[in-house]
């Protein structure tokens, strides 16, 4: 469903990612760890065609982004760190909202009946989106993602900030989203939901892809020393 081939971006000279290749099948999460500024939010941006790549190719259900933008994004559903939602309508106002601009139409029942399913209380539903938490907000994002039938779910950072049973329950969508067939690719900082979420694990820095292992092929504490042997050699290399 997605695949980066030597995919690189530049910047005015700064070499934000260099060469990367990946690819995430159905049914995948493949959850990109690093720290800031080592690539993971440029490549969700060139999934998204937010941005064009300097060389390579990004294609979602084999469609080049850049060639075919507006097929692609029919597959696409994004949550990023931070999801923008209008404070003054309830969460099933968004959601009704939203899916009338990806032309999709739900009765009032099958509205609310999204909702619950992605986690978000039914006593919320009808409260406006400015009393939400972080957490709730994306639960309406996890909605949205269904109402479209979105194939591919791209996450920027979507558990910052959230507190662990948050954290937990958007984990728990994840895992139920993935046993619909949904692909999903997610920047993150946090290595134990990595190893918790994720079928792949990736370790970028300094825009390279450092390594890519199966999240079962690792254990969380042989995963944080990679990470942090990886961080501490690319340290090295530079000084």
């Amino acid at each position: 469903m997605l695949e980066a081939i030597n995919l690189s971006k530049s910047y005015a000279g700064h070499q934000a990612l260099t060469d990367l290749n990946l690819s995430v099948a159905s049914g995948e999460v493949y959850c990109l760890l690093g720290a800031n500024g080592a690539g993971k939010t440029t490549t969700i941006n060139l999934f998204m065609g937010f941005i064009a790549p300097t060389a390579g190719k990004v294609l979602v259900n084999d469609l080049d982004v850049n060639a075919e933008p507006q097929a692609t994004k029919k597959h696409l559903a994004y949550i990023p760190e931070n999801l923008k939602l209008y404070p003054n309508l309830t969460g099933l106002e968004n959601l009704d909202f939203f899916c009338g601009l990806a032309a999709k139409k739900y009765s009032k029942q099958e509205l609310e009946e999204l909702l619950e399913q992605s986690g978000l209380q039914p006593e919320f539903i009808h409260s406006r989106v400015g009393t939400y938490s972080k957490g709730m907000r994306q639960k309406v994002g996890i909605a949205l993602a269904r109402a479209r039938e979105a194939k591919v779910l791209l996450l920027d950072e979507p558990t910052s900030g959230l507190d662990p049973q948050a954290s937990n329950e958007f984990s728990e969508l994840l895992h139920s989203l993935r046993g619909k067939g949904v692909a999903t690719l997610m920047a993150t900082h946090d290595l134990f939901r990595a190893k918790d979420t994720g079928t792949h694990i990736g370790i970028m820095n300094e825009g390279k892809l450092k390594h890519s292992l199966a999240a079962d092929s690792i254990s969380l504490s042989e995963l944080e020393d990679l990470y942090l042997e990886t961080m501490r050699m690319d340290k090295t290399q530079l000084a």
